[in-house]
Parts: structure tokens; sequence; C-alpha cells
């Protein structure tokens, strides 16, 4: 099974599916930065956000104004490590760290973007967009069977300038329509809802260049997401209630998502909050209902309080 995923929660969505050998499909960004040198400068987020003329730098020259979106200029771990926002001058000055950047804070909708290239050119989109709940953290995401005109056609033209010649997946996350962030990847934790055949169409893609997949039963489905404390060591839940939870009508999957055998430490994780589980979906209420259940079987459950079943109005922000 050469699609390489380092996390094994996710080994459930390509196990099955057979891969040629000789074929090398990432799900990590420090395999895609070793796999395509041509196309590593996309992990640059200040080379993304100067490519869309949006004011930044480096930190150890001031913004123009405030407040700001301030994070490492490369993050090969993800999750959004070591971002936070910039109020002031004062906080500017005290939170300034080398390797890190600022740029402007978006407000309005944020999406995780995959799409399949051939030679530069896009050839299907899928947009997922997050509800946040602060600190980095996401409450749900909604994998929308809708297409999003505007932004794939910003994001194409972003895309065939600076991609020529590049097949395989991008995952781009845009606020308000910008970039803020793009993998040489797709997003692995919600494959499943792409729906039948999808996985089976990436191996084409890779082994032979070409996007083939009919896309026909697109409908909106949903990632629950579970956050914890910062802090405690976690112990995953009893394998017999995530097997019983999976069997629910409406669940797709369950992902428990941290290393019970490494310390919380070891794990990449945003500012407000350590992931513990996900709960792939058809139904929202279902997902809310399990992700319920599966904080009940973790010891430190009653730490989870802000992030259980229920909606909180909340901004987006940069990850």
């Amino acid at each position: 099974m050469p699609i390489h995923e380092l996390d094994p929660w996710r080994l459930q969505y390509f196990e099955a599916v057979s891969c040629p050998d000789d074929v090398h499909i990432p799900t990590e960004d420090a395999d895609a930065w070793a796999w395509y040198p041509a196309f590593k400068w996309i992990y640059n987020k200040l080379e993304i956000a100067e490519s869309q003329d949006l004011p930044c730098g480096p930190h150890g020259l001031e913004p123009p104004g405030f407040p700001v979106f301030s994070k490492p200029i490369y993050n090969m771990r993800g999750m959004g490590a070591g971002s936070r926002i910039l109020r002031s001058s004062k906080e500017y000055r005290r939170f300034q760290k080398p390797g890190h950047m600022w740029m402007p804070l978006l407000a309005g909708d944020q999406l995780s973007s995959d799409c399949a290239l051939v030679k530069g050119e896009p050839r299907w989109w899928r947009h997922a967009i997050g509800k946040a709940s602060g600190g980095g953290t996401f409450d749900f995401w909604t994998v929308l069977a809708e297409h999003r005109p505007e932004l794939e056609a910003y994001a194409g033209d972003w895309i065939r300038k600076r991609l020529s010649g590049y097949t395989g997946m991008v995952n781009l996350e845009t606020i308000d329509g910008r970039i803020i962030e793009a993998h040489l990847r797709f997003a692995d934790q919600w494959p499943d809802l792409y729906g039948p055949g999808w996985v089976e169409a990436l191996v084409r893609l890779y082994a032979g260049g070409t996007w083939s997949f009919a896309d026909r039963d697109r409908r909106d489905a949903y990632s629950v997401v579970l956050f914890g404390a910062h802090g405690p060591t976690y112990h995953h839940p009893p394998p017999a209630l995530v097997a019983e939870l999976r069997r629910q009508p409406g669940v797709s999957s369950i992902q428990i998502t941290f290393h019970e055998d490494r310390p919380p430490e070891a794990h990449s994780m945003p500012p407000g909050g350590f992931r513990l589980a996900i709960v792939n979906c058809w139904d929202l209420q279902t997902g809310f209902e399990v992700r319920e259940k599966l904080a009940l079987g973790l010891w430190s459950a009653q730490e989870l309080g802000p992030h259980r079943g229920r909606r909180r109005k909340s901004s987006a922000r940069n990850s």
C-alpha cells in the first residue's frame, strides 16, 4: 500500500485499495517536500502570502497596523502549532520569534479545498468549511457537496501560474477566499466522505497521470472533532465502544487521533486544545451524539465541556 500514511488511525481509508509498488502517494508534507523538490516552495507561508499581494513580513519587521495573525513560516507538522493573534505593538514585541511571520487577520469562511491536478490544470475540486471553536480548534467540518465557483476561479488561476507541470493532489486552506496555506497532498481526515471509488481514482492519478472519477454521489457530510485540554495524559476509549459507535447508522468512520504510548508534548496540536477523536458521518446530530459517547469513554472527558455536541458562535481564524 504505497499510500504513505504516518497516522495509524487513517490507514483504514487506504489498506483495502490496491496500489502499484512503484507508485508513492503522499499524505504527509515531509514526504511531499522530498518527492517534489521543484514545488516544495509551497510550504513557505510567507511566499504564499506574498504571491497574493497580502501585507506580510517576518518577525523583526514591524507590521503597519494591528491586529495581525502570527504563525511559523514553515510548519511541517500542521495543526496550527505556534499560531496566535497579535493585537498590539506591545504584544508583537513580546511574542516575536525567529522563523515566524505576520499577515492580515482574515475573517470569513475558512475552507479546506482538495484539488486534483493534471500538469497544473485543476480537474476536480471538493471543499470543506470549518466551524471554528477558538485557539486553532474546530468543532466540526462540513464537507460540501456544492462547488464554490468564485474560489475555484481564484485558486485555479493561482495554481496554473505557480504549479505548472505538477500532477497530483493539492490542498489549499483559505479564509475569505485568500490562500493561507498550501500542501502537495490531500486532506486525509475525510477521504471516506468523497464517495465510492475516490481513493481508486487517486491511485490512477499518481500511477497514470489521469483523473477519472464519476463523482455522482456528492452530498454534504461532516467531520466532527473531539478536543480535550492540554496537559493530561489521555488513554484510548475501549475498542469495543469504538466498534459499536462505528456501526451506528449515519457514521462513516471514527478516528482516535493520538498516540497513547507517547507523551502529550510529542504531538503537534493547536493552542486551543488536544485533539482526541474525529467522527466522519452523514448526519451532524449523529456525529455530535457519537462524539459525546466517545468523550465519556475517555478518563478525562469531564474537561471537554466547551467542545461537546453544541454549536457556538465563533469567528474563523488563520491556522
